[in-house]
């Protein structure tokens, strides 16, 4: 199944790969973000607000990184008919 996966990820049209790798980089930047946020909570303010911000943004990141991923197989898939 895993060797499936990667076989249909290699045949990505240019656009849904584009489209991906852009969305992937967006999620790392944001989980950076929230990893600064939750490193500022525990060395300098102890306020439990930038604590769930933090951990907030990380879901998100998370949230959005899966979201891409999956919407570009199906994406690809609706272009190539396959769904």
């Amino acid at each position: 199944m895993i060797k499936k996966l990667l076989e249909v990820y290699k045949n990505f049209e240019n656009i849904t790969s584009k489209i991906m790798t852009f969305g992937l980089k967006f999620c790392f930047i944001l989980s950076l973000l929230s990893m600064f946020i939750l490193l500022t909570y525990n060395f300098t303010f102890h306020s439990p607000y930038i604590y769930y911000i933090g951990i907030s943004i990380f879901r998100l990141s998370l949230i959005f990184g899966i979201e891409f991923i999956i919407c570009g197989f199906v994406a690809d898939g609706i272009k190539k008919q396959l769904i």
